[in-house]
This record gives C-alpha cells, sequence and structure tokens, in this order.
C-alpha cells in the first residue's frame, strides 16, 4: 500500500500517476486499493487521515478530528497504520513505533514531499541511488544503526518511527518528537501478547477478502493460522498452506502441520504444495519487482511467487498471513545476559549463560565474560569501537585477508566477516557510515541492552517485510505479517526484566499466550526446519546466472571486485565451507539494481485523477 503526499495543500493535484487523492482538499493520495478513511473538524481547519489497515471504529475517527491527538496515536489500534494532520501550517505524522509502514520524506518546491514509499519519492525528485545505503545492506546487515535514516536513495530519508513529526509548509526544518518509548509494564505478558496478536489477526480476518495463511508446522505461522480459523463466524473455514520437498512428505515440519489441522477440522482445511526444481532458491532472482530496497526473500523469490501464483489459481486467495517477524520479536537476544549482569541478577545470568552455552556448543565461561564486559558500555561508546575497527579494515592493504569479527559471544554489535570482494571504496564508505552513527543522538536511552537491541531488529525486519509486501502484490496476494503490529511489538518489548524468558528458550511466551489454542506437541516444539541445503543446490543449478551479476552496477559503482566475487561464488557452489551471508546480501542488492533500473517507479503528473497528460 502507498500513500503521499505535500506539506503544502499547494501541490494538491500533483501525485504519482494512477493515483487517487483522499478527501476533499487535501493533497495526500493513494495508489491502490489499501484502507484510507479521513475526518474533517468542525470549520473545516484540520483533518485527520487514517491510512492503512487500523482497526479504529468511524466514530473513534471522527472523535479525532475535533480533538488533540493522544501520545499513542500510532499504535492504540490493532493493524499497521499511520495518522495524518493537515493543516494550513503543514502537515503532522505519526510514525508507527515499528516501522511496519515506514514514512519518507524529501524536499520539494520549497516545501516537503512524504510517502510510504521512498521509490516514489526518489522519481519525484530524481534521486540517485545512494552508494553508502547499499553498502551497509550489503556488508553490515547485522548493524542497521549505521544506516540510520538514509534510504537507498540519495535525498530520500526515513523519518523517526514512533514520533510525531511536523513538515512545516513553508519547507522550514521538521520538528520531531519521540512519542513511543518501551518502558516496562508490572506483570506477566503473555495475556497482553494474547491480547495483541488476536486483534492483529482478527481484524485482517473482518476484511472478508478471501484469507489464507501458512502453515509451516512452525509456532509463529501455526499460531496465526489458528487465531485467524478460530475468528471466522458460522461454518466457514479457513484455507492453510505447508510447502515440502516434492516426493518427500515425512518432515518434521508437515508433521507438526497436520497436528494442528487434525485439531481444527471444522475450521481449518490443509492443502500440500510440493516444491520441484524450479523453486530452488536462486532462480532467476533478477525477476523481483522494483521495490523501495532489497526484497528479504529475493533469493526465494521463485519458491514465494509460486506459492502466491497456486494460491490464486486453486484458492482464490486474495489476503495471505504469516508468522514472519516473530523470530524477531519473541527471541531474547544474547544482551540479555548483560541486562541481567546489569541487573544484579547473578545467579540467573550464570544459568541462562549456561542454558545458552549448551544450546550452542561453546564454552560458558567466555560468555559470562563478554556479559559483564558488555553491562560496562554504554551502546554510543560500541558504536565508536566499532567505528574503529571498520576504519581499520578500511585502511588494510586490497591483498590482506580482512579479519572476521566473531558472532558468538555478548556484545552490542556484531559484523558478518569482511568478504575479500569488497573493494576498498565500500569499506570507507562503510566506516563513514560508522563515525555517522557515532555523532547520532539516540532518542531511546536508558532501556535495558536486549531492549535497545530488539527496537532496532524489528524495525529493521518490519521495514524490510514492507518489500516482501510488494513482491506479493505483484501476484495479486496482500500479505500481512500480524506479529510485526506495533501493538504486538510494543507489548513484548514492555515485559519487565524478571518476566523476560531466557535467552535459550524457544518462545516461551507465545507457548504460554497460546497454550489455550494449540495442540500440546506444537506448542511444546523447540526445533525449526531448515532449507539450508536447498540453498547450496540452488548456488549449484543457479551458477551461469549468478556469475553474470558480478559485472553489474555494484561493479560499476566501484563497491566490489567482480573477480573475486565470482570465485567466491564458485568456491561456495562447490561447497566449500563459508558464511553464505555477504554472498546473498550482495546478490539481492544486484537483483534489486537491476529492477529498479528497469522499473524507476510511476511518473508524476498534475493532471486531474483519472487523467495522464497526453
Amino acid at each position: 500500500m502507498t500513500f503521499g503526499g505535500f506539506s503544502s495543500t499547494g501541490d494538491g493535484r500533483l501525485r504519482p500517476e494512477g493515483a487517487t487523492p483522499i478527501g476533499a482538499g487535501s493533497s495526500a493520495w493513494r495508489l491502490g486499493d489499501a484502507p484510507a478513511r479521513s475526518a474533517m473538524a468542525h470549520g473545516g481547519h484540520r483533518s485527520v487521515l487514517l491510512l492503512g489497515w487500523c482497526g479504529a471504529t468511524p466514530a473513534e475517527l471522527r472523535r479525532l478530528a475535533d480533538t488533540a491527538l493522544p501520545a499513542d496515536i500510532a499504535w492504540r489500534w490493532p493493524g499497521t497504520y499511520t495518522v495524518v494532520e493537515e493543516t494550513p501550517d503543514g502537515v503532522v505524522l505519526h510514525t508507527d513505533p515499528a516501522a511496519a509502514l515506514p514514512l519518507y520524506a524529501a524536499t520539494w518546491r520549497g516545501g516537503w514531499a512524504w510517502s510510504t514509499s521512498a521509490r516514489v519519492l526518489a522519481r519525484l525528485i530524481s534521486a540517485p541511488v545512494d552508494a553508502r545505503r547499499l553498502v551497509c545492506s550489503v556488508l553490515a546487515p547485522s548493524v542497521p544503526m549505521l544506516a540510520g535514516p538514509r534510504t537507498f536513495f540519495d535525498g530520500v530519508e526515513q523519518l523517526a518511527p514512533g514520533s510525531r513529526i511536523e513538515l512545516p509548509a513553508d519547507g522550514g526544518s521538521p520538528r520531531c518528537t519521540v512519542r513511543w518509548r518501551p518502558d516496562p509494564v508490572p506483570g506477566p505478558p503473555h495475556h497482553r501478547l494474547r491480547e495483541a496478536l488476536s486483534a492483529a489477526v482478527t481484524l485482517r480476518m473482518e476484511a472478508g477478502r478471501e484469507v489464507s495463511c501458512d502453515l509451516s508446522g512452525g509456532l509463529d505461522s501455526t499460531t496465526v493460522a489458528v487465531l485467524a480459523a478460530t475468528s471466522l463466524p458460522g461454518k466457514h473455514r479457513l484455507n492453510t498452506v505447508t510447502i515440502h520437498p516434492e516426493g518427500d512428505e515425512s518432515g518434521a515440519d508437515l508433521h507438526y502441520a497436520r497436528l494442528a489441522s487434525a485439531a481444527y477440522p471444522d475450521r481449518i482445511t490443509h492443502h500440500l504444495l510440493p516444491l520441484a526444481a524450479e523453486h530452488l532458491p536462486y532462480t532467476r532472482i533478477t525477476a523481483v519487482p522494483a521495490t523501495d530496497e532489497p526484497a528479504p526473500s529475493t533469493l526465494t523469490r521463485a519458491r514465494l511467487t509460486g506459492q502466491f501464483h497456486w494460491m490464486r489459481r486453486h484458492l482464490g486467495s486474495r489476503t495471505h498471513l504469516t508468522g514472519d517477524g516473530g523470530d524477531s520479536v519473541l527471541f531474547q537476544p544474547p544482551a540479555h545476559l548483560a541486562d541481567l549482569v546489569r541487573h544484579r541478577r547473578w545467579r540467573r545470568a550464570v544459568n541462562e549463560a549456561l542454558g545458552w552455552a549448551r544450546l550452542r556448543h561453546c564454552p560458558v565461561t567466555p560468555l559470562l565474560r563478554d556479559a559483564v564486559a558488555m553491562a560496562r558500555i554504554g551502546r554510543r561508546d560500541a558504536l565508536a569501537d566499532l567505528a574503529v575497527s571498520l576504519a581499520g579494515f578500511a585502511d588494510a592493504p586490497a591483498s590482506r585477508a580482512r579479519p572476521a569479527v566473531d558472532r558468538g559471544g555478548v556484545r552490542w554489535f556484531t559484523l558478518l566477516p569482511m568478504p575479500g570482494w569488497a573493494e576498498p571504496a565500500a569499506l570507507r564508505l562503510l566506516a563513514e557510515a560508522a563515525d555517522g552513527a557515532v555523532d547520532t543522538e539516540d532518542t531511546l536511552t536508558g532501556l535495558d541492552a536486549s531492549v535497545r537491541t530488539l527496537v532496532d531488529e524489528v524495525r529493521e525486519v518490519a521495514r524490510t517485510a514492507v518489500a516482501d509486501v510488494g513482491l506479493a502484490a505483484t501476484c495479486g496476494i496482500d500479505l500481512h505479517n500480524p506479529f510485526l503490529d506495533p501493538r504486538v511489538m510494543d507489548t513484548v518489548l514492555r515485559t519487565p526484566i524478571d518476566h523476560r524468558p531466557p535467552v535459550h528458550g524457544y518462545k516461551p511466551l507465545l507457548g504460554r499466550a497460546m497454550r489455550h489454542l494449540l495442540p500440546p506437541a506444537v506448542a511444546a516444539r523447540t526445533t525449526k526446519g531448515s532449507f539450508d541445503a536447498d540453498h547450496y543446490a540452488g548456488l549449484r543449478v543457479n551458477l551461469p546466472e549468478l556469475l553474470d551479476l558480478a559485472d553489474g552496477h555494484l561493479s560499476d559503482l566501484g563497491l566490489i571486485d567482480p573477480g573475486r566475487l565470482r570465485r567466491h561464488l564458485r568456491e561456495a557452489a562447490a561447497g566449500i565451507p563459508m558464511p553464505l551471508a555477504t554472498l546473498e546480501q550482495v546478490l539481492s542488492a544486484e537483483a534489486w539494481l537491476r529492477a529498479h533500473h528497469e522499473n524507476p517507479g510511476p511518473a508524476w503528473t498534475d493532471a486531474p485523477a483519472g487523467r495522464t497528460r497526453s
């Protein structure tokens, strides 16, 4: 779903081709059929827009137009939405804390243009691709704060999540007030999680748009599917889909999915979708649609689009729900051990470190040593140390092997190993990004390290998931991830330390919250299926096409050495053990660049809605 507008009503007729206006006298517009509602204050001096999926009632919307908006307006109701106030003095945007519906802005004709799509604004201002943002996504995807507010387009910035942002009509500097802060709420959180997640799922089901759900057998998708099925009225049944390797129905995921389906025989219709060779990862990745940024599912595009097309053809699906995002919201990061140390929960810190060490098959003493060290250093100082390390990588001669940064310990930030195909120019841009991050004020100081870490991680996952939503839309599917709803994030991150799950636990909070709905065996599951073998098989099958990507836009920008990248690809396809993460990132980025340059986005027009200039 794409919305946008201007800080001045003087640009009220300007919009992307195909967009329609939202409300009379408003500069806001909409591309597609996503929900959008508006209310005008008495006297006509102010209008309030609810854009996206929002559980507010019509009466609640009408009251908003004549009152000051409450601080929690962007996460008060279930759904993924943003709230916009329009006045003669400018526009006020209320961003959701999860960045599940991110907002972007760019200067335009002495004022501001805003949108939920960075690409749409990039086309408006003819913005080139931002090379520094590209480098951050390829070499440091696990440290999202290096990118800051930058988008993949120079001159287009992401607005701060969980904030009230004024964009003055005269083009003055934006005024940003942080509204959301995940301070602890007393008591166990499982009942609040159950309520928030149930409301998020029910909101989508009430839309009545031929809904289907993933049923992977994992805890997250099974929870969403069961909530969706039990919210259906009367004798309606929910279509659920489990993918599996062609000719093999013996996997654990399918076993647990069948258990869940059998527990609701009158509510769930279970469909199996076999995956063949044409669905392997890396297959035709350059066929991805152009989106705001590289889609997380770029490498598995063939599998995902195959599933979407099959659901449209055989099930009539229009809206599809997944359990994506559950891992980010529900798992406790290793930084939790440092929080236990800082709060002097000594016995629990030792017990959980032992559990984590057993799970990871690593010695416990270094974990405890790291936890103590992390408890003594703040986020900004850790960023400064990271900047020093990255500056050292940038200064190292290209012929020297760059050291890998250990990812097994407890620390604020972890890096992927620096690949040999990264050019010095790319490493210098990454070092510049780190320096910029050090100088950027943190608006959420004082939080526990695990909570602060989760804020960054959830926002990164939620924002990038929007690109997958765009991929699904090209198949006629409206994709939803209820775990990424702001209210769900707010509920989990406000858990006080004594009620937070252990770092080595497998989503005990969700299991407890949903134990009345899930079959006992599913609620007790502590493992998850893996498609790692498919990734290596996909690399081998698609190697010729992948080698061609080495001589592409990233090479033209001087960011990668194509010869070294091709050698790295051949070694990975041959099965030589190595981390695939940076390879996946660089291939996704190159596929995205090709899609973007082939389709730069809709042109803008000031012709009346429904007409284009000849």
